[in-house]
């Protein structure tokens, strides 16, 4: 299982929690970089490679494809 590059699930519960009115212009940066790179890392890797917390993370939080 490879889950490199692939942002932890309570770092996603923990950005997803905080409101974004309490979010810093820095913070909404890094939770869209973030999230991008975690998406990209999520695609190149197929679904039999992914941990199986990652794969939950991937569906409660919407892993766009």
């Amino acid at each position: 299982m490879s889950d490199a590059g692939r942002q932890s699930l309570g770092d996603k519960v923990s950005a997803a929690v905080k409101p974004d009115s309490e979010k810093s212009t820095p913070e909404h940066i890094k939770d869209s970089v973030v999230g991008s790179v975690d998406n990209a890392a999520g695609h190149a890797t197929t679904d039999n490679n992914k941990s199986i917390l990652q794969q939950a993370s991937d569906a409660v939080f919407g892993e766009s494809k």
